[in-house]
């Protein structure tokens, strides 16, 4: 990353390994946060819709707007931000207008979706286990980021995993026909994967501008 404190957004399908790497990538820059997009899920009690099941689009959307809304203000006082979340590039656009800053960056984790499929069904200590929607949005990441042109967004679809804010601002981005840059052939370590982003990052291959 830059001198300049910036926003990363770390994303991918459930099982991308997105969590454990930006966990490693806010150790390698002081000052640092880790924002963790499925955290202020947490927050919600009363009428919690679980965020992969129909009915949930409202609940998050706000919660959404919220972290991004979090993650901005964290990078304009100087921190630099990783966030971890599912930011589809559908969700793109407006996610990146709600953090109130001119760019962020933006790396996409698509390992294959085998692999992804075996960590969901696997690891512990986690609420999600839906194996049919981990692959239907591995499927949607899959299709967004072999279609979408350098900024715009895609048409709306109604089957797609999860809520977004609405784009209420176009961007650009410099990385050929798809936002930021999406990552597949993966090292297999940790350490490996936090360097591949953390170079992509200083190619300024990740840049995503918000235009005014």
């Amino acid at each position: 990353m830059t001198d300049a404190a910036t926003l990363l957004v770390v994303t991918g399908p459930p099982g991308s390994g997105k969590s454990t790497v930006s966990a490693a990538l806010a150790e390698l820059w002081e000052p640092s946060a880790l924002v963790e997009g499925d955290a202020f899920f947490t927050f919600l009690r009363r009428g919690y819709v679980s965020p992969w099941l129909p009915g949930s689009h409202a609940q998050n959307d706000t919660t959404t707007r919220a972290a991004a809304a979090a993650a901005g203000t964290f990078a304009r006082g100087g921190i630099h931000v990783v966030y971890d979340g599912v930011i589809g590039p559908w969700f793109l656009p407006g996610f990146a207008a709600l953090t109130g800053l001119a760019a962020i960056d933006y790396v996409v984790l698509l390992p294959p979706v085998e692999t992804c499929l075996h960590r969901v069904a696997t690891r512990t200590g986690h609420g999600f286990t839906d194996l049919g929607a981990a692959r239907h949005m591995h499927e949607e990441f899959a299709r967004a980021t072999a279609q979408i042109a350098p900024g715009t967004a895609p048409p709306a679809d109604d089957d797609a995993p999860d809520a977004t804010p609405d784009a209420t601002s176009a961007g650009t981005t410099s990385a050929g026909t798809t936002p930021g840059v999406v990552l597949t052939d993966l090292p297999d370590d940790v350490a490996g994967v936090a360097e591949a982003i953390r170079a992509a990052v200083a190619s300024g291959a990740t840049r995503y501008t918000v235009a005014g």
